[in-house]
């Protein structure tokens, strides 16, 4: 099989996707290590036997709702490239609009040190640490296996001078106070997790499963962030797409913060809410 063929097939076989060229360029990069333009260049070449059998299996892990990410263990955010496996959400757009927010306050007060809470990737804290001078970034998450994964795209981005990693069920295991705390934590509702695409349903649950009514973890974060924040420090969310007064009315009834706002994303979705702890 040439590349070229191996291209024709791949847009047979991946005919229910979205994008299935794009897919099968991607897959075929993976098993060649090899990128667009060398595939270009190079269409009527022989792939080896075990090329195109990788190639095969990785299509048939595709049809079977395997992310694409998964598959070539990369995701791009915030122009920067992760590593991402099943041990790991898919860090997405939307969230981008999170650190381009922390990104923003940082310009406004002098911020030295960030908690990244259910870092997962390590996404929102290593575009943080990439993006920000003179910051450390503290990293924390109850799986050890999404805390290795959050190491080594530290590594990979060159910014693990500036990072720390702490395995943590929340606020269990950490013991300093910090400029801006920030996070993208379990929101979705448990009952609507089973509606979801196979493709998402491929993605931890643990970091998916919000509680009944979405909105466990805010509650738990909302009610201990302000002792881990110095005075008057940020507390950074990410919220679902419904969830803006939900998460803002547990902000004000805790008591414990001010100066509440949300933020919109491109699509005009509520997606981000931030305030200041009150000491």
């Amino acid at each position: 099989m040439k590349i070229n063929e191996a291209i024709e097939f791949g847009i047979m076989e991946l005919s229910s996707v979205e994008t299935p060229r794009n897919y099968t360029i991607r897959l075929l990069q993976k098993v060649l290590n090899k990128d667009k333009q060398y595939l270009i260049i190079n269409d009527n070449v022989d792939l080896l036997e075990k090329d195109e059998r990788k190639f095969k299996e990785y299509i048939q892990k595709i049809k079977l709702g395997t992310p694409l990410q998964y598959v070539t263990n990369s995701q791009s955010f915030m122009n920067i490239d992760f590593y991402v496996d099943e041990n790991v959400l898919i860090p997405q757009p939307d969230t981008e609009n999170l650190v381009e927010e922390v990104i923003e306050i940082s310009k406004r007060i002098k911020v030295n040190s960030i908690l990244d809470l259910c870092t997962g990737s390590g996404a929102i804290g290593v575009s943080i640490a990439k993006y920000m001078e003179n910051v450390n970034v503290v990293m924390s998450d109850i799986s050890a296996e999404a805390l290795n994964i959050a190491k080594k795209n530290a590594i990979l981005n060159k910014v693990d001078d500036k990072c720390s990693f702490i395995n943590s069920d929340l606020f269990e295991n950490i013991n300093s106070k910090f400029d801006i705390i920030v996070s993208n934590p379990p929101y979705i509702e448990t009952e609507e997790i089973k509606k979801l695409s196979k493709e998402v349903q491929s993605e931890p649950r643990l970091a998916l499963d919000g509680g009944e009514d979405g909105l466990m973890f805010y509650r738990r974060i909302i009610s201990n962030a302000s002792m881990y924040l110095k005075d008057e420090g940020y507390l950074a969310l990410e919220i679902g797409y419904n969830q803006s007064k939900e998460v803002q009315k547990i902000l004000e009834n805790s008591k414990k913060f001010f100066n509440i706002y949300s933020k919109r994303d491109i699509q005009g979705i509520q997606r981000i809410i931030v305030a200041n702890s009150c000491q």
